[in-house]
């Protein structure tokens, strides 16, 4: 076996990047005891000097000169974006280097280009630190569940949504308090939009729907809907109901009514069961529950960010990159575990279906006037449609004489139900845009 080491550039010295290089420095020996190889970092990628970086690691803000060095195998990229990302990882591809990293957002927009370029050069890109942080989702997914056939997946793909959707549930304080709490503590950016907007969990949701279903990744075909809307009052009023809100990313599969099959990538909030596991998962953790055939429904838990759990994640496939180095010769071709879970030749162009397709239970908050019969037009307007009603709370009347009336409807199309409530904002008695919020029993 070959004993010489294994060489490393860190690109960015942010709070994951200096995580690595901690993790590395900390675990070195019983990484090597994993991999019988020593794995050194020849290089870093900075804008600025670091004097609590090794001396014998160069330093440098000269990112594509550092991928493309001699003294370099593996590249790690934890700098973010899809700008001069992209380009260093292209570059290091060219230049027959190893990549790793936690870029989910240059995956779900360019990955069909990165993953093909990589396989043409017989490199790996290696991405589980890209989505859920320390959970090694991407590996089982791709991995230990791949003699499965995987029905859906539905996650808690973003700590900062979870945070903030657990304090106002446990404390009653409104988004935009919990907001600020969340950019003091560091969980959330100066600009959220990525977090709040669900842009975030739909990035994670591409590269999981891709690596359980065998198709292309496609960003852009993902519905997403924020949490910036959700009131207490709508999160009081689902654990009356005996729900729990919860900004999920859902992948389903559904056979349609014409024999096909077609693919469900959406991100909102969604009320599930006060009683189900993902429910009851709190401020800034992650969760992904998958439901598959034959092992039915499994849950993977745990820290979704943070330096260790995301450094955890990005060593994880260095020493697996390492492992199928070791068991290669100079001149034999390394046999990866596929980019996408899928042979690519074999990558699935199953419809990713519309919004309009979506089938999915629905709660309605509806602020009406206080008028004789103005419930049982919204129940017509329901009835008509074949939109059948689980449940209905109404609240008493408030100072200016509306009514919040809340109700739950059963599975239906998105395109109906948006039918239904331009019928319902149309009524007299309505003062309000309908809230909508989807609801979820998780049942296998």
């Amino acid at each position: 076996m070959n004993k010489q080491p294994i060489r490393l550039a860190v690109l960015g010295l942010g709070t994951v990047g200096t995580g690595v290089v901690r993790l590395l420095q900390a675990n070195f020996a019983e990484i090597k005891r994993r991999t019988g190889r020593n794995i050194v970092i020849t290089h870093v990628g900075t804008r600025r000097t670091r004097d609590d970086i090794d001396k014998h690691i160069k330093q440098s803000a000269d990112l594509l000169q550092i991928v493309v060095a001699d003294d370099v195998d593996i590249v790690v990229e934890v700098i973010g974006g899809t700008g001069v990302a992209k380009d260093v990882i292209i570059e290091a591809i060219k230049h027959g280097k190893h990549v790793v990293t936690a870029n989910k957002a240059l995956l779900a927009e360019h990955g069909n280009e990165i993953f093909a370029l990589a396989d043409a050069h017989q490199v790996k890109v290696a991405y589980e630190a890209s989505v859920a942080g320390g959970i090694p989702i991407i590996k089982i997914v791709r991995e230990a569940l791949s003699a499965n056939k995987i029905d859906w997946l539905a996650g808690i793909i973003n700590g900062t949504g979870n945070f903030i959707l657990t304090e106002m549930r446990e404390k009653g304080r409104s988004f935009a308090d919990v907001l600020a709490e969340a950019q003091a503590l560091g969980y959330a950016e100066s600009d959220p939009t990525f977090d709040v907007e669900g842009i975030d969990a739909a990035h994670k949701l591409t590269l999981l729907a891709s690596i359980a279903f065998g198709i292309p990744l496609q960003f852009d075909k993902v519905y997403c809907e924020g949490i910036t809307k959700i009131t207490t009052q709508d999160v009081k009023y689902a654990e009356e109901l005996g729900y729990r809100i919860k900004h999920l990313g859902f992948a389903v599969r559904r056979e349609l009514d014409n024999g096909e099959q077609g693919i469900e990538l959406r991100v909102h909030p969604t009320l599930i069961p006060a009683d189900e596991l993902l429910a009851n998962v709190n401020g800034v953790k992650n969760a992904v529950l998958v439901d598959a055939h034959p092992v039915g429904q499994t849950m993977y838990y745990g820290a979704g960010a943070g330096a260790g759990a995301t450094a955890s994640a990005v060593m994880a496939d260095v020493t697996d990159i390492v492992r199928m180095l070791n068991n290669i010769g100079e001149n034999s071709n390394p046999n990866f575990v596929p980019h996408l879970a899928f042979l690519p030749q074999h990558l699935d162009n199953t419809r990713i279906l519309s919004s309009d397709e979506i089938i999915s239970g629905y709660y309605l908050r509806v602020q009406v006037k206080d008028d004789v019969g103005v419930l049982a037009k919204i129940t017509h307007i329901l009835s008509l449609l074949g939109i059948g009603i689980d449940a209905i709370l109404q609240k008493p009347a408030h100072e200016l004489g509306e009514v919040p009336i809340i109700i739950m409807v059963d599975p239906v199309l998105e395109g109906k139900m948006n039918e239904a409530i331009a019928n319902i904002e149309a009524l007299d008695s309505v003062v309000d845009k309908v809230v909508r919020i989807r609801l979820d029993e998780l049942v296998e």
